[in-house]
């Protein structure tokens, strides 16, 4: 099984300290008391990995890479097959002890159009909300943050997220298997993520004040979500699924999205970035076989879902809260 320990021993010295109980029955309730089903599987195959830690890595590169010692006998596939039981590989890319992991995202793509945008993250704390398998925590890192903490409740993340942490060395990532409903009002953090989030909560308002309960006053929040063409008073609610995922409640325009975030007592909140998501960025790999946006688009028109809907498009948004 995992060991979360790390995170409370990583932030014992810091104001996080008065949330640790909070959490930790966080992590019992929501993680420990359920079993996933393939927990044995992957516990067996993590404890099989390979015990070594690399000798360079790079986390400042598209591509997350983690180079084998030159000295270090791998077996190639026998690696390989152990990365392919974590599938599917959803956010990345990554390039692991010389096996190149081509996700289901090319997630550096999203990286690049936000990261001219934001507040630079040196020396910064951070939290990425529904964070996956970790890889934009280690984009932070690369741009120096000081301490960077995702939550995202999906267990196979987590397992992708800890086998890259073992072939590290420590470091200053932390990934808390919980959502974000499950988390206190930490009023700490210098920036808060919510990438591709919004539109999977049933009440999207509760999640903005939930963002802006984690962050501290004069803070940044840093959101990326679908959005749809219209004026401050368009809103999209799918009748029943949006691109064939079923848990799509809530796309806004961006002028109806910039309106609620100020309502919600955001200032300085700008639209920094829309863009239509192509099948060049998100697409079916042999690390992620299901179906993917190709897949949920209409086959004749490809502005358009299977449902009929506008294709989607995402948009960046960032504000700050309140000093």
């Amino acid at each position: 099984m995992i060991n979360l320990e790390n995170f409370f021993s990583a932030t014992r010295q810091t104001g996080l300290i008065k949330h640790h109980a909070t959490l930790r029955r966080a992590l019992v309730d929501h993680y420990e008391n359920h079993e996933h089903g393939r927990s044995q599987e992957w516990d067996t195959t993590l404890a099989r990995m390979p015990a070594i830690e690399v000798a360079e890595y790079a986390f400042d590169a598209d591509r997350i890479s983690l180079t084998l010692p030159r000295s270090t006998d791998l077996d190639v596939e026998l690696f390989r097959s152990q990365l392919k039981t974590f599938m599917p590989w959803r956010k990345g890319p990554w390039q692991l002890l010389g096996i190149p992991i081509d996700t289901e995202w090319r997630s550096d793509w999203k990286w690049n159009r936000l990261r001219p945008h934001i507040m630079p993250l040196a020396d910064r704390k951070i939290l990425d909300i529904g964070t996956g398998n970790g890889y934009f925590l280690y984009r932070m890192l690369g741009d120096g943050a000081r301490l960077v903490v995702g939550v995202d409740p999906t267990r196979v993340f987590l397992y992708q997220f800890q086998l890259v942490q073992n072939l590290l060395p420590t470091n200053n990532a932390h990934l808390l298997p919980l959502r974000c409903e499950h988390l206190p009002a930490f009023d700490y953090f210098d920036t808060v993520f919510s990438l591709g989030v919004l539109y999977h909560r049933r009440s999207p308002v509760d999640h903005i004040f939930e963002l802006l309960s984690f962050v501290r006053g004069g803070g940044e929040v840093v959101l990326e979500t679908l959005i749809v063409p219209g004026d401050v008073k368009t809103i999209l609610v799918p009748e029943n699924r949006y691109a064939k995922m079923s848990n799509v409640w809530f796309l806004p325009s961006t002028d109806a999205l910039e309106n609620l975030l100020c309502r919600a007592g955001m200032v300085n909140v700008r639209t920094v970035d829309v863009n239509q998501t192509s099948v060049e960025e998100q697409h079916a790999t042999e690390w992620m076989d299901f179906q993917s946006l190709n897949d949920f688009l209409d086959p004749v028109d490809s502005s358009l879902t299977t449902e009929g809907y506008p294709a989607p498009r995402r948009a960046l948004v960032i504000g700050n809260k309140l000093e």
